[in-house]
């Protein structure tokens, strides 16, 4: 069945699911874990929409690629279409956030890169984008203040802070909209914190945003 996007009071948004179009190294602690130079533009790649499931269903057949790893983001739903727009408006654009789980295929990855391949099989595979139901974007947000945590079995594993971005999210959609169209549906991964590693099995899994949202999953 397509991913259908969905409002926090469960309402749908209306909008069929697009491409989801996500930053790589955007907090420089991350790029720095995993020993990746700390971009000075942003890396921009694409997870198919049928890589999304739904951040409550168990994570389960995900496994069956190899060994996942995880990055906990902050998503931003498009309710617009938006073009070349600036910084100072891109905003206006963004009807929804949530959180979405990253999931790599870490040791593929690497293998791609070395041989210099995109990175496709190892994170736009079926069911690599767990996404949550958005709370609507109201009035007015300060987007360097937004925080975000995961916690695994209890203990903290990831908390995120908009104000510690690389390219904080109005310069990103102005960035992402000189190369690509942004349409009613899409959605936008913002990158990850440090603290990745690998998801484990028969894990209990919470996730918050200081928006409003708190959501559970677990993997099997």
């Amino acid at each position: 069945m397509p991913f259908i996007t969905r409002f926090t009071d469960g309402l749908e948004t209306g909008l069929p699911l697009g491409k989801i179009l996500c930053v790589g190294r955007n907090y420089a602690e991350h790029a720095k874990e995993l020993n990746n130079p700390v971009p000075t533009s942003p890396i921009l790649f694409i997870k198919p929409s049928t890589s999304a499931v739904e951040l409550e269903y168990p994570i389960e057949r995900q496994f069956s690629h190899g060994d996942v790893h995880f990055e906990t983001e902050l998503a931003l739903l498009i309710g617009k279409r938006m073009s070349q727009v600036s910084a100072e408006d891109a905003m206006s654009g963004v009807i929804g956030a949530g959180l979405a789980l990253d999931l790599t295929l870490r040791d593929v990855q690497s293998a791609l890169k070395e041989k210099g391949h995109p990175w496709e099989r190892a994170k736009a595979f079926d069911g690599a984008c767990p996404l949550s139901r958005f709370v609507p974007v109201e009035g007015d947000v300060d987007w360097e203040a937004v925080t975000f945590h995961l916690d695994i079995n209890g203990q903290r594993q990831q908390s995120g802070q908009t104000s510690d971005m690389l390219f904080a999210i109005p310069a990103l959609l102005e960035e992402m909209t000189r190369t690509f169209t942004l349409e009613p549906g899409d959605v936008i991964l913002s990158g990850t914190p440090s603290g990745v590693g690998q998801l484990p099995r028969d894990a209990v899994l919470g996730l918050s945003l200081s928006l409003g949202l708190d959501v559970g999953t677990r993997t099997r």
